[in-house]
């Protein structure tokens, strides 16, 4: 059961509930003990996702509380939002005016064949922007509606989306360079010759698929311009290790390195555990003297903090 004042949340057990995780507590890997009623303070507005494990470390539903996220990582998870919350639902178009295809190419770097979606507005694109887990953004947040309802609102200028699924996504966004020559040697001229060059190219992507996404654009800056970050994992190191007292070692890289000609769109939630390497990556852009845009939302590290970024990401990266 679950109780709201102002900006705190009491937690009360189910029966047979012994731990509270959330955003809050990274999930099951940092899980609060609870034996009874646990009162926690939330940034104003916040929007949270949570739920309960059992003594073995078992899911356990909060049946009191009927409230399910929009796109929840598991059936379990709850979510509660608190007084004077702000987050709005995206435009969608009236009606929708570009084009939505499914294409696969065999590739010769993973042996295997490859799926991928692609948006084409319905007039020439000026930039074509490749979205890692792409399968999520198209079928879960519809990326493309909202580009169509900004392109209807003369807000953004024409993108092509590339919307680019995984097979074995912590592997090929963690620093691979196998990933990359897929991207750069395959996908790149495969999508050119169907669709044409365009005189920019971006990428975008959410946690690790952010991580990749600045990563891939700080080794190839003379062919993407443009990226989105969304809670990027930038704990992550390339020998392997991901914990909050690591290193962050893309950060240092591009500390370290001579600025790159990058636009950058950088967001997280306040109430997620990688919210200070973001904030310490986005610092070392204003630093090191990087356009870019940094927000915090009064959440986590979920589908609902991004969907709210996805306005706001599109129109400094694309906007008229």
């Amino acid at each position: 059961m679950i109780e709201v004042q102002g900006r705190y949340i009491t937690f009360t057990p189910p029966s047979g509930a012994a731990y509270l995780m959330g955003d809050f507590t990274d999930w099951d890997e940092a899980a609060l003990p609870i034996i009874g009623p646990m009162t926690i303070e939330f940034p104003q507005g916040a929007y949270v996702e949570y739920a309960f494990l059992d003594a073995n470390q078992q899911p356990i539903a909060d049946s009191t509380n009927p409230t399910r996220p929009k796109n929840p990582w598991y059936d379990y998870h709850r979510s509660v939002t608190l007084p004077h919350n702000t987050f709005e639902a995206p435009p969608r178009p009236h009606p929708f005016r570009g084009k939505m295809s499914e294409h696969s190419i065999d590739s010769h770097v993973f042996e295997r064949q490859r799926r991928y979606y692609v948006y084409e507005p319905p007039t020439p694109s000026v930039a074509t922007l490749y979205v890692h887990d792409g399968e999520a953004f198209y079928h879960k947040l519809r990326l493309h509606e909202v580009v169509d309802a900004l392109l209807e609102r003369e807000v953004i200028q024409p993108i092509c989306l590339i919307l680019l699924e995984p097979h074995d996504r912590t592997s090929e966004y963690w620093f691979n360079e196998r990933y990359e020559a897929f991207l750069l040697k395959e996908m790149l001229p495969a999508v050119e010759r169907l669709y044409g060059v365009t005189p920019e190219r971006g990428l975008w992507g959410a946690s690790l698929g952010g991580l990749f996404s600045a990563w891939l654009a700080w080794r190839n800056p003379h062919l993407f311009t443009k990226v989105a970050s969304q809670s990027g994992c930038f704990t992550a190191d390339p020998q392997g290790s991901n914990y909050y007292h690591d290193p962050e070692w893309l950060t240092q890289q591009f500390a370290a390195g001579a600025r790159r000609p990058l636009r950058l769109y950088v967001e997280t939630g306040q109430i997620e555990w990688l919210l200070a390497p973001n904030r310490r990556f986005a610092a070392m852009l204003a630093d090191k003297g990087y356009p870019h845009s940094y927000q915090e939302r009064p959440s986590g590290h979920n589908w609902a903090t991004w969907e709210q970024g996805l306005v706001s990401g599109l129109t400094y990266l694309f906007g008229t």
